[in-house]
């Protein structure tokens, strides 16, 4: 196996990010959260494109949660057209999460799998980071690359501005000579108390661990079995379990996934091996990992409030100050308040103090204990085919939006429990509904009976727009019986 100038980008798409609920749930995670014009994921597989161009490489990996297979297809490919060139999307799709090491062995082991003869470089990028500007992250990208290329395990190091209490720290030892700005890691250090923080902050040493390396497949391989020989057997049993499925993705048998250690690359590798740098980076990075860390991207009035229009929502502020809104689409009045954390989303609403920004995820921990499913959906919910939006769940009955993508067919499905009906607000409805196939067009409507086998297809150019009404017994989205589905779900 030779080494290559090859670099693939590696994203990993996981985490729940608990601390910015009630927006970031389970089914809809903080890499799809917008900061700006575009969600986390999107900017983030823009700056993997930039730096596989700049390597004339055409591989962009996802390692993600299967679930979110199309939705993160959805944010990508308009990216990835963007962009121009000819870069591929790839997917592995991971039954459950089991921590970066796991998921990093098994991007290396397609590396492997894909370019036999090759030792590429895997630039793993978390998918939920703000950078900017993308030409620094790139310079800094290639100079990862250039000491991964010479056998480094390399770190991003982020440089502190302040004394940091939330991240980890990176103690920078000896420079590597050949690479100017890069340094072997002396030691990896837990998030510190504040005292400890500012004595970092002025030594100069130390940067905030960003969770980005850079590092060849074979060379994080032959770490893994060294250090933690467990996470590379039982990645090797895991990636021979692999199938490829719709598009360029790969899925995994559920059993053998479950054997992976739950372990970070951290721990199980960067902590322990000898041949492992850093190099210091001056980009702008935040990690998003609070509110409080999302209103410092919006621009503050002179009272120090800040607003994040999500919606056609209106905020009213009246003696308000140093407040955060995130605006849905209702009204929103803040009056005498200051040092809030306002999150409006349709059927949560978060009220907190800003100086408790970290402690969100306790309501996530709250809500999981009563066996809430406010931790996990939204009330729009999307599939490969497009979205659904409950307007109203009742007794009896459900309402609900459905929006279904050009050429974009539902399975052909079945239910026990429930009869639907369906509404065209906008565009043609191809239907199929026990042997008869009709459309439905704007301003008419249709009847399912339960028991019916039935499909709803979308053949036109726009998107079209249903309301459904649903009536019986029992409404939940486990009562489906599938026949026939285009993107092989289950």
């Amino acid at each position: 196996m030779t080494s290559t100038n090859r670099v693939i980008p590696v994203i990993l798409c996981g985490g729940a990010g608990t601390r910015l609920w009630p927006v970031s749930r389970k089914n809809f995670p903080k890499p799809f959260l917008k900061v700006g014009a575009e969600s986390l994921i999107a900017q983030t597989v823009r700056r993997a494109a930039a730096v596989a161009k700049a390597a004339d490489s055409q591989d962009i990996l996802l390692v993600s949660n299967e679930g979110y297979q199309f939705l993160l297809q959805d944010e990508c490919a308009p990216v990835l057209k963007s962009e121009g060139g000819n870069l591929a999307l790839h997917q592995l799709l991971e039954p459950q999460g089991r921590n970066t090491a796991p998921a990093i062995a098994l991007a290396a082991q397609w590396a492997q799998a894909k370019y036999p003869n090759e030792n590429p470089v895997l630039l793993v990028l978390p998918a939920d980071h703000l950078i900017n500007p993308v030409a620094e992250f790139v310079r800094v990208a290639q100079q990862a690359v250039a000491a991964a290329r010479k056998g480094w395990l390399t770190c991003f190091g982020i440089t502190p501005t302040a004394p940091e209490t939330g991240f980890g720290y990176i103690q920078q030892g000896a420079p590597v000579d050949e690479i100017n700005g890069t340094f072997a890691v002396q030691r990896f250090v837990e998030k510190p108390k504040l005292s400890v923080a500012m004595e970092y902050l002025a030594s100069g040493q130390y940067v905030w661990n960003g969770g980005m390396f850079a590092l060849r497949a074979g060379d994080v391989l032959n770490a893994l079995e060294a250090n933690e020989p467990t996470v590379a057997a039982q990645a090797a049993v895991v990636w021979g379990t692999a199938k490829a499925t719709v598009g360029s993705a790969y899925t995994f048998n559920k059993d053998e996934f479950a054997k992976l250690p739950d372990i970070s690359i951290d721990y199980a590798v960067m902590e322990k091996a000898s041949n492992v740098a850093v190099v210091a980076a001056n980009f702008q990075w935040s990690d998003i990992g609070s509110w409080a860390a999302l209103a410092e991207q919006c621009e503050a009035d002179s009272k120090g409030n800040t607003v994040q229009q999500e919606g056609e929502g209106q905020l009213i502020s009246i003696d308000s100050n140093n407040t955060h809104v995130r605006l849905g689409n209702r009204a929103v009045a803040t009056l005498g308040v200051e040092n809030l954390l306002i999150v409006d989303t349709p059927d949560a609403l978060l009220v907190a103090d800003k100086s408790r920004h970290q402690d969100v995820k306790k309501v996530v921990e709250t809500l999981k204990a009563q066996g809430s499913e406010l931790v996990n959906v939204h009330p729009t919910a999307h599939r490969p085919w497009g979205t659904y939006t409950v307007l109203e769940d009742s007794k009896g009955y459900k309402i609900k939006r459905i929006e279904v993508k050009p050429g974009a067919a539902l399975s052909l499905q079945m239910h026990h429990h429930r009869s639907e009906h369906w509404i065209v607000v906008s565009g043609t409805a191809e239907v199929t509904n026990g042997e008869n196939v009709f459309l439905v067009r704007k301003n008419e409507s249709t009847y399912i009976p339960a028991g019916n086998k039935h499909r709803l297809v979308n053949p036109g150019v726009l998107n079209l727009v249903m309301i459904e009404v649903q009536s019986g017994d029992y409404l939940e989205e486990d009562d489906i019986v599938r026949f026939d589905d285009v993107y092989g779900r289950a």
